[in-house]
């Protein structure tokens, strides 16, 4: 079958992984994904507490960007699709909001239809357009042995229109189980990380990372398996911010499930984007018996000269 998709800003630079293993599964599920041409930022979460007019046409306009022969429109940012879907069904909802989002469009020579598309997870297609038999069939290298802890975050279990249940969530479980990985329960697999808390108030988002952490060391887990790019960000960029503020010696990496996904479905962890992220996964790899990528040595810096401070106008002569 053959989807619109919509990649989103983080995948294209920090969550680069992401979008590496989702094409390599894609290509060996035989899934066409037509990248939606021309696409620009959801806006994330802030922009709709700004200005929600703009925000809304913002979103609108990647909607009205997809070809018209396409009806299924597939997001792996648990952000962007829930900005995609929402945009969608409001517009439907309130009339005059779709009017004044169609009038902006308009300046674009755009204009988007509500409900024509069906907005959907990757999470969504791999469960339930692909299924669980078809996924480990296609799995030739199974993750036996390799502690997983499946975290939804709080966006795509949203009980508004999602394809999970909201409060015990399962698609990833057992998607998980497919790859013949140990899923390990994990109470707190639908909190929140935090989002962009980590540029607004440190203490309080480290805390719910580090709640996050434990959670998943309680039970052991080699890796924690995540949906989201600003999820993935969060738990392995701030992870040693994290030990450093509690004084814990946290050591979990933090892969997509279509890293994992891709492992199991022997493509070369380089291929899978293993490698990139900050906490390694090497000694998790190496419980699967696979070997993760030496990271690539970063060429040195010029040495920094300091320059001078600049001349206030009151300061002048």
């Amino acid at each position: 079958m053959t989807y619109a998709y919509y990649p989103g800003c983080s995948l294209e630079r920090s969550s680069a992984s992401y979008q590496a293993s989702a094409m390599a599964v894609a290509d060996k599920l035989g899934l066409d994904f037509q990248e939606v041409p021309d696409w620009n930022c959801c806006g994330a979460t802030e922009y709709f507490s700004i200005n929600m007019l703009p925000a809304y046409a913002l979103v609108a306009r990647n909607l009205a960007l997809v070809p018209g022969e396409l009806t299924e429109l597939v997001a792996p940012c648990s952000a962007c699709y829930v900005n995609l879907k929402k945009t969608d069904k409001y517009m439907h909802k309130y009339p005059k909001l779709g009017a004044q989002v169609n009038e902006a469009l308009a300046a674009g020579d755009l204009h988007y239809k509500p409900g024509r598309l069906h907005v959907r997870h990757l999470l969504d297609i791999m469960v339930n357009d692909v299924g669980y038999k078809t996924i480990a069939e296609h799995v030739t290298k199974p993750l036996s042995g390799l502690r997983v802890a499946p975290y939804y975050g709080c966006m795509i279990v949203r009980p508004d229109g999602g394809f999970d249940d909201p409060e015990q969530p399962t698609s990833l479980d057992r998607l998980l189980r497919a790859l013949g990985a140990e899923v390990i329960d994990y109470p707190l697999k639908a909190q929140c990380c935090g989002g962009h808390m980590t540029q607004i108030s440190a203490n309080v988002a480290y805390e719910l990372i580090r709640r996050l952490l434990h959670n998943a060391a309680e039970y052991k887990a080699d890796v924690i398996a995540c949906l989201c790019g600003m999820c993935q960000l969060n738990l392995d960029a701030y992870q040693g911010n994290v030990n450093h503020k509690f004084g814990t010696n946290y050591k979990l990496p933090i892969l997509y499930f279509t890293q994992l996904m891709a492992l199991a479905f022997g493509v070369p962890a380089k291929e899978a984007g293993i490698g990139s992220e900050i906490v390694s996964a090497s000694a998790a790899l190496a419980k699967i018996g696979m070997e993760a990528p030496q990271p690539e040595a970063k060429p040195k810096r010029p040495d920094k000269q300091a320059l001078p401070m600049p001349t206030m106008p009151d300061q002048e002569a």
